[in-house]
């Protein structure tokens, strides 16, 4: 592959392919520059580090994730929104678990050039939480469970940790029921704790 068409987004994205083959943590500049038959010197005048291209890879892919959230839940609320959010949430999460390990990694903020996918995603998760009628900081919490919830059942899901012979989705559809109910039933704050 000729170096001319090296850019930071092209190789951003190959970092990202190749983590959904080979895992987040395995991605290197060696690795990218062997795909590229280049030096891993040729990928540094486009990206300043191996922490610089993982926090790409995190940022092009909260993009990816929340675009799809956003396209499910568009137009719904209160139980079907929180469905299609944790849908949407688990499809990517199943589809891409190189680019969804760097959703969950931590990220510095304050060298993030983009940080519109992140607060997209606030945006989104809470718009879809308005329904249940939540104040702070019974909404932190709220939010706080739903991403412990999906990400830790997607993870198990991945890692093939649910051997009971119930169908998976099956309890994922009872999960989210249970969600439904715990939000619209939640335990509010006391004054003391808001």
């Amino acid at each position: 592959m000729a170096r001319a068409g090296l850019t930071a987004e092209r190789i951003t994205r190959a970092a990202a392919d190749l983590a959904d083959e080979v895992g987040f943590d395995n991605v290197t500049v060696s690795a990218l520059a062997r795909h590229f038959g280049v030096k891993d010197a040729s990928l540094y005048s486009h990206v300043k580090n191996l922490r610089d291209l993982r926090t790409r890879v995190a940022v092009l892919a909260a993009g990816e994730m929340v675009d799809l959230i956003a396209a499910a839940v568009a137009g719904r609320s209160g139980k079907d929104a929180l469905a299609a959010f944790a849908g949407a949430y688990r499809s990517y999460a199943l589809r891409h678990p190189g680019r969804y390990a760097a959703t969950q990694s931590k990220v510095d903020l304050a060298q993030v050039a983009d940080l519109a996918p992140f607060l997209r995603t606030g945006e989104l998760t809470y718009g879809m939480l308005r329904a249940y009628d939540l104040a702070e900081p019974d909404l932190t919490d709220a939010v706080r469970l739903l991403r412990s919830t999906f990400h830790g059942y997607t993870s198990l899901e991945a890692a093939g940790g649910f051997q009971h012979s119930r169908d998976v989705d099956a309890s994922w559809d009872q999960a989210i029921e249970a969600l439904h109910v715990l939000l619209t039933h939640w335990p509010r704050a006391s004054k003391e704790e808001r």
